[in-house]
């Protein structure tokens, strides 16, 4: 019996074989490989975010917006630097308040007052540091600490003390013979020194000049710490203090239209 041969099958008919093109598999893995990177890369993008905010949380804060200049605090820690003796203020005590500046001032105050009270009188030694600013008044300082909310301060003639002739300064439309409190006003250049404050003893103006003077004859310097030219002015003030009796307050009186001063200004 002849053989039955088969008919070779045409080529363009032969079933595909069961692997897949090798062309089909590169595209497979590459986007495979793609998207692997891609995960990777937003992962990497996350952590480095959530570190980011994690050390940004530890940082302190910082305020980019100016600061307001830091003001005055009071050292509770220093000693007192000056003392006045003020017999007439009998049955009142008297506070010492020392306030410093970061830029180097320093304001002693010295206050007389009965327990409850609004103070009958005080005096400002300031010192001024990095923070002094010539040009500001310093009269509406006092008429705050004078307690005045009205009228501004004029002038109300002068009185010679130890420190030399001082301003003195009441307020606007004052009369003379009513009762009221003065101010007062010294300033030194060298070393800088500014002597500040207000009284309200004395029942008419003569007696309130009088009552400035004896207390500015009165204040004596306890320590000059590291100033060689504040212990020096005060030595030299000691020179020229006087008594601080009715004829001597007599005298040291000024009136703001005949200011006559004892001694050169």
């Amino acid at each position: 019996m002849r053989p039955f041969w088969a008919t070779r099958a045409n080529p363009q008919f032969q079933s595909y074989s069961p692997w897949i093109h090798p062309a089909l598999t590169s595209f497979a893995d590459e986007c495979c490989g793609t998207l692997a990177r891609l995960f990777v890369y937003v992962g990497t993008l996350t952590l480095l975010a959530i570190v980011g905010i994690h050390l940004w949380d530890q940082l302190p804060d910082v305020n980019l917006e100016p600061s307001a200049p830091i003001g005055w605090s009071m050292a509770s820690r220093s000693s007192p630097a000056f003392a006045i003796s003020q017999p007439e203020f009998v049955g009142k005590t008297d506070t010492y308040e020392i306030f410093r500046h970061p830029l180097g001032g320093r304001k002693d105050i010295i206050r007389w007052a009965v327990s409850g009270e609004k103070p009958a009188a005080e005096v400002e030694i300031y010192r001024p540091g990095g923070e002094w600013r010539p040009t500001e008044p310093a009269t509406s300082d006092i008429a705050d600490r004078m307690g005045a909310s009205g009228p501004e301060l004029e002038a109300a003639g002068v009185v010679d003390s130890k420190f030399g002739p001082i301003a003195l300064l009441r307020l606007a439309g004052h009369r003379d013979d009513a009762p009221g409190c003065l101010g007062f006003l010294k300033n030194l250049e060298n070393p800088a020194l500014r002597i500040s404050g207000w009284t309200c003893q004395g029942d008419t103006l003569p007696a309130r000049r009088a009552a400035v003077g004896c207390m500015l004859n009165r204040l004596i310097l306890l320590t000059a710490g590291n100033e060689p030219k504040l212990a020096e002015t005060f030595a030299r003030a000691e020179l020229k203090r006087s008594g601080c009796g009715p004829a001597a307050a007599a005298s040291w009186v000024t009136t703001a239209e005949n200011p006559t001063l004892r001694g050169a200004l």
